[in-house]
């Protein structure tokens, strides 16, 4: 790669701004101009949208305040459309962009098509206008003591639950879930996890599957209707089919096939960072989070400044080290987890856990400011010996 390059960086959440934010400083002597593209100029913390969603008040944060001195140019803009042999992005139907280096960072989100009516009558987590929605709705569920059903038992689940309990205690809350909640923690970790929902009277569902979302029930497998006045759907994601749709390699969900350096496998000029991204490790694939997101970008930033000055780059590497849990803004279990997220012995309950989840949930902001100025790490584990050679 040569200099007088342009990188685009499509997507502005939490792993495409810190690409952004991370590869300006790096490239800022060569001649390399960098685009972040994103449909709306808030960034929006998604690992607090289940409190936005209980109704509490957040810090706004705009993503031009956040590239601040970083020379990173901001097109507020959806992508419409990638032409990967001719590097031309358009934008918003009518605007083009052309790249040498583009970096694919468009993300998830919470996949309401696959069980009906879930489209129609649930809400989900997604933007801060649909979780402000919610909020809204519990505010009219709680003048009469509703119940409300939060739809998956993963950790959004979970969390969402754990808040709307501990926000509204006069409300009904049920959380639904085909798996076991918590099924990813340690044996005491995931009783403590229990024993929280317990004391916020959050009554479980467990091996329930939602088989339609009606107006004002859930409707199970079994036949059962679980009364709801309003519904939350954490369970689930998809990605956007842009790049399935411009031709790119991609798997069966959508996701960008990578090499061991995240180029897609078809378009190397194509990096694809976070849940964009089906990357693979020797000990299995990453899943979308936080956790594993920001590493990618932060590689990928790397990687990028490297090709720009004609060096080699190392495959990627990378190991899960915690599952960090909130039960409402007073309680939290913080898992501490082998490089494959299987659970050690080790985990945290109560104010220690709050405070490092809370910790946990501040540092992308904390990250992006202080990258521009410094060199920050967000890769905690390598993965050790299991992540040394890339995946067959």
């Amino acid at each position: 790669m040569n200099n007088g390059q342009h990188i685009v960086v499509l997507g502005a959440g939490y792993t495409g701004l810190f690409s952004a934010i991370r590869l300006a400083p790096r490239t800022r002597r060569t001649d390399v101009k960098i685009t972040l593209v994103n449909p709306s100029s808030r960034f929006v913390e998604r690992l607090r949208m289940h409190q936005l969603a209980a109704g509490q008040e957040l810090t706004g944060h705009q993503i031009p305040d956040l590239l601040a001195g970083t020379g990173v140019t901001f097109v507020q803009g959806t992508a419409t459309a990638i032409e990967p042999e001719a590097r031309r992005i358009t934008v918003d139907g009518t605007k083009t962009l052309r790249y040498d280096t583009l970096v694919y960072a468009l993300g998830s989100s919470t996949d309401t098509g696959k069980v009906p009516g879930a489209d129609v009558h649930a809400f989900t987590l997604d933007k801060p206008e649909t979780a402000g929605r919610f909020a809204t709705r519990l505010t009219e569920v709680a003048v009469s003591g509703g119940t409300v059903t939060v739809c998956g038992g993963g950790l959004t689940g979970i969390e969402a639950a754990t808040e709307i309990a501990d926000s509204h205690p006069g409300l009904n809350v049920t959380l639904i879930s085909l798996a076991e909640p918590g099924g990813m923690l340690g044996p005491k970790a995931r009783a403590y996890l229990y024993g929280a929902l317990d004391r916020l009277g959050v009554t479980v569902e467990t091996g329930a599957r939602v088989t339609k979302v009606l107006p004002d029930a859930v409707e199970l497998a079994d036949g059962r209707l679980v009364p709801s006045d309003a519904c939350l759907w954490t369970t689930g994601v998809k990605v956007s089919p842009l790049a399935a749709d411009a031709g790119i390699a991609t798997d069966d969900h959508g996701l960008i096939l990578v090499d061991a350096t995240l180029r897609s496998v078809s378009h190397p000029d194509i990096h694809a960072i976070g849940d964009a991204a089906a990357v693979r490790l020797a000990w299995g694939q990453i899943h979308g989070s936080c956790q594993s997101g920001l590493p990618t970008a932060q590689y990928t930033a790397d990687a990028i400044a490297q090709l720009v000055r004609g060096k080699a780059v190392k495959p990627f590497r990378f190991g899960y080290f915690h599952q960090p849990v909130s039960l409402g803004r007073r309680d939290a279990v913080i898992q501490f987890t082998k490089a494959d997220e299987t659970p050690r012995r080790l985990h945290l309950t109560g104010r220690s856990a709050v405070a490092y989840k809370e910790m946990v949930s501040g540092s992308p902001l904390t990250t992006y400011r202080l990258s521009k100025r410094m060199n920050v790490t967000t890769i905690v584990s390598k993965g050790g010996r299991a992540t040394r050679n890339p995946a067959g």
